[in-house]
């Protein structure tokens, strides 16, 4: 897969510190062992040194020693980071009682050392459910800048290199926000072109916002909203290339795009596809995948301040090794 082998050489190229809070799963231990083989990041492992280090000789594993190993119970910043947590959560009514049995879970542990500065992203969910994930995420790293709204980004590799950017696609959300408004279905067409960028290397992301609709061919009150989430995009970053509301037709088929869009400079040649709610994207990239025989890689967390992402319980060694890359390119554009 060229993309993949495109995302590790520009993790490679400057390499971030990610946190893996599940050191004492197998399969994440033996993916952070070819992780550092590969000098792809600096990896952070949360685990009971004892159990790490006997997997790790149990399973053969010769790099997990690169690895900075932190004990979730006897971490020598546990009251720094508790006292930085009752702090940030103070206003919820958070005790330092509290906040200390808090950051011996590895979750929290994790973006208490992204919060202090000590590491730049995190990955979890071999054995945590996403919830568990994202949590201590927005409670502590919280969204970036000018976004409330978390999204899921997917990376489409088809077999049709006239479509996309040589084949490859960006899509949006597939993962968390059900049914996004306008205002939070412009953040999710921003996050996803950054995602498209710092992730895929797309150096011109041209974002089509979807819909059973293409330039007023249809009048219904969600087409309303794609319409009125293009133009708040717009205003959220108006250097973006952005068009909408546009049918999935329009926006990949150069002459069905000049037929239902003339003039448009996203119709037929869109890169990055938003889809107008969860529903409509997490079925759309699953028949894709299975249908159109395309590889799909994510969900990719987008809108947190600093890269988390979460992996499917069912995850193999390959998925938590392209993950680690994938973060690392999300964190070198986070900073």
């Amino acid at each position: 897969m060229e993309l993949i082998q495109q995302i590790i050489e520009r993790a490679k190229s400057n390499k971030q510190r990610i946190v893996l809070p599940e050191a004492e799963e197998e399969r994440t231990l033996t993916a952070a062992d070819r992780v550092l083989a590969d000098d792809i990041a600096d990896i952070i492992l949360i685990g009971n040194p004892e159990k790490v280090n006997a997997l790790a000789e149990e399973k053969g594993l010769k790099n997990i020693g690169k690895a900075t190993l932190i004990d979730p119970l006897n971490c020598e910043k546990s009251e720094e980071y508790a006292a930085l947590l009752a702090e940030l959560r103070k206003k919820k009514g958070m005790t330092i009682e509290q906040a200390r049995e808090l950051v011996k879970n590895p979750l929290y542990l994790g973006c208490m050392i992204i919060k202090t500065g000590d590491a730049d992203g995190q990955i979890s969910g071999a054995l945590s459910t996403t919830g568990e994930t994202l949590r201590p995420a927005l409670q502590i790293i919280k969204t970036a800048p000018g976004i409330t709204c978390v999204s899921g980004a997917m990376l489409l590799i088809t077999k049709k290199p006239e479509y996309g950017e040589n084949g490859v696609l960006v899509v949006g959300d597939v993962a968390v926000t059900p049914m996004p408004d306008a205002n939070q279905l412009s953040q999710i067409a921003v996050c996803t072109a950054q995602t498209a960028k710092s992730v895929a290397g797309f150096e011109d992301p041209r974002v089509a916002m979807l819909s059973f609709s293409t330039k007023g061919s249809a009048t219904h009150e969600v087409v309303d909203k794609v319409i009125e989430a293009t133009r708040l995009a717009k205003e959220m970053d108006p250097t973006l290339k952005i068009d909408g509301e546009l049918q999935a037709d329009a926006a990949l088929v150069p002459s069905v795009g000049k037929k239902k869009a003339p003039g448009s400079e996203i119709a037929g040649n869109a890169n990055v596809l938003v889809y107008p709610n969860l529903e409509v994207g997490n079925i759309s990239y699953k028949l894709v995948q299975r249908l159109g025989d395309a590889i799909a890689i994510g969900p990719i967390l987008q809108g947190i301040a600093r890269p988390v992402n979460d992996l499917s319980r069912g995850c193999s060694v390959d998925d938590i090794y392209y993950l680690v890359a994938i973060t690392a390119c999300q964190a070198m554009d986070a900073k």
